[in-house]
């Protein structure tokens, strides 16, 4: 605490800090709880011959929110993969990744980096299909790639160390970076892989149609099974909850501690007033009672007990205003009764 009682920079700053990251975590928080209920609500739909009818009767011909499982089948032609014969998909991902090694002036390392030269999705209109072939209705997806999970299988995967000559050597320690080759990935979303879809559902004249939904819940295309995909989403509210709870305690003991020292510092000076007041009552009575008698006797009393004459010298204060008897009453620390100031040592006073 600083003069006053007022908290100090560290205890305010470590309160404020704390109370921004409780307020952040719960805000996380609460969004995540609302995506898991969200999730937990939606309504799961079957790919058979009842579905179409499920839309009809439906307000607006739409489902906000449904869970849908099916098989991805392509709508006319197919990507092919540039790397592996055979391999046919609907979305496809190539990326260039840069992989080097960058020197830490801080903690005299050399650290792993990444960097992304290029990356390039192409993607094929595809169906959600029934396991079997020609049995139940289709469901055409739209957007994948706004989509919140979206599984790629990887498919292709290589890296290109790079060659590197004594002189390249060289300049590379001299500037911090170490170039250790190139990466080339190819990911597919393959026909015929099993995929669950969370989103809104409509009946566009004769295509049924799962898309983004509207209001605010997130679009997943996931290759997971719909128990899977809930109870990740519930593994994460339980995550961000217990983080929101350490460091809602951790701001709850920061304010108690402040607001305990502020308690003691009020406490003390209310007994210090106290004291003075104490004191000054005592001075005033002594000098009624020096006036009344018109001596000399009380005016050199030791002001804690009114009746022994002063007889200790208080350093290095120099205060002379109690008795010996009093003197080793008083509470450790030992303090003089009229500046509080500690008192390292008493001389003996003597009246000739």
């Amino acid at each position: 605490m600083e003069g006053g009682g007022r908290p100090s920079a560290l205890q305010a700053t470590l309160l404020a800090a704390s109370t921004a990251l409780t307020a952040l975590f719960y805000s996380v928080y609460r969004q995540k709880a609302r995506v898991a209920r969200g999730l937990e609500g939606a309504k799961r739909v079957r790919l058979d011959g009842d579905l179409r009818m499920v839309l009809l009767e439906a307000p607006g011909r739409c489902v906000p929110y449904a869970v849908i499982e099916g098989v991805v089948r392509s709508v006319k032609e197919t990507l092919s993969s540039q790397f592996v014969e055979n391999c046919k998909g609907v979305v496809q991902r190539l990326t260039l990744q840069e992989h080097k090694m960058v020197w830490n002036r801080t903690t005299h390392l050399w650290n792993d980096c990444e960097k992304l030269i290029h990356q390039r999705t192409n993607t094929a209109p595809f169906d959600l299909s029934p396991p079997e072939e020609g049995a139940g209705v289709t469901v055409r997806v739209m957007k994948p790639l706004e989509a919140t999970e979206l599984s790629l299988e990887t498919v292709y995967e290589k890296f290109h160390p790079s060659v590197q000559s004594f002189t390249d050597v060289i300049g590379h320690y001299i500037s911090g970076e170490r170039p250790k080759g190139i990466q080339e990935t190819e990911q597919m979303l393959r026909v015929g892989t099993a995929l669950t879809g969370v989103g809104e559902l409509v009946l566009d004249n004769s295509t049924i149609k799962l898309q983004p939904p509207k209001q605010g819940m997130p679009y997943y295309l996931s290759s997971s099974d719909f128990h899977s995909l809930l109870q990740k989403q519930e593994s994460n509210v339980r995550f961000w909850k217990i983080l929101t709870l350490l460091t809602g305690c951790a701001t709850c003991t920061v304010l108690f501690f402040v607001l305990w020292r502020r308690y003691r510092h009020h406490r003390e000076r209310r007994r210090l007033r106290q004291m003075q007041e104490e004191f000054r009552q005592a001075q005033e009575r002594l000098l009624l009672q020096a006036k009344a008698e018109g001596g000399e006797t009380l005016k050199n009393s030791c002001v804690i007990c009114l009746n022994t004459p002063k007889s200790c010298v208080f350093l290095e204060c120099g205060h002379v205003c109690s008795c010996h008897q009093c003197y080793q009453a008083l509470p450790e620390p030992k303090r003089c009764p009229i500046c509080r100031q500690n008192i390292s040592r008493v001389v003996p006073m003597y009246n000739s």
